[in-house]
């Protein structure tokens, strides 16, 4: 993990190493812009409302489960997120939110796949770095907390269903 902040933006990158799914296969997972939801399962629901899928330009629609604490119901966070590039051959992304009620404001993240550094074909390295200004009500640790956990179902989530793929082909 690494961060930097500053008054002005906070700064930081997530990562993992999956040891049994291909980077052709994430990628596959992960340019499946509307479908988030299929990873992470705190989303309540992720669809498209701009575009078409996967493609540059298009927007989609997160929403997270409302959540029950002490009897008292809390409105759930929500957020559009343009794909604003796409590099298949490099295997990275890059969206940024442009509407939310989650405190994010100026967010851009970038995704990125790439091939372990031991040369296993079988793995892969996942990226997910990110630039926002500060959230109010949270410290860039916790946010950092949130994308490693985050990161770490999404895609334990992915291999699942990469394997799942592998085997009935």
């Amino acid at each position: 993990m690494e961060k930097a902040s500053s008054p002005e933006k906070w700064q930081a990158k997530v990562s993992t190493t999956l040891t049994k799914a291909r980077p052709d296969q994430i990628w596959l997972l992960f340019t499946d812009f509307f479908n988030l939801h299929k990873w992470l399962p705190t989303l309540g629901t992720c669809h498209g409302v701009h575009g078409n899928n996967g493609e540059p330009g298009c927007i989609r629609f997160c929403s997270s489960s409302s959540i029950r604490s002490n009897s008292v119901e809390s409105a759930a966070g929500w957020s559009k997120e343009k794909l604003v590039a796409v590099d298949p051959v490099e295997r990275v992304m890059r969206y940024e939110i442009v509407e939310s009620n989650i405190g994010f404001e100026s967010y851009v993240s970038t995704v990125k796949i790439s091939p372990r550094e031991d040369g296993d074909v079988d793995g892969c390295v996942i990226e997910w770095s990110f630039t926002v200004d500060p959230v109010r009500g949270l410290s860039l640790d916790d946010l950092v907390m949130k994308y490693e956990k985050a990161l770490e179902v999404i895609t334990k989530n992915m291999e699942e269903e990469a394997l799942t793929r592998r085997e009935s082909s």
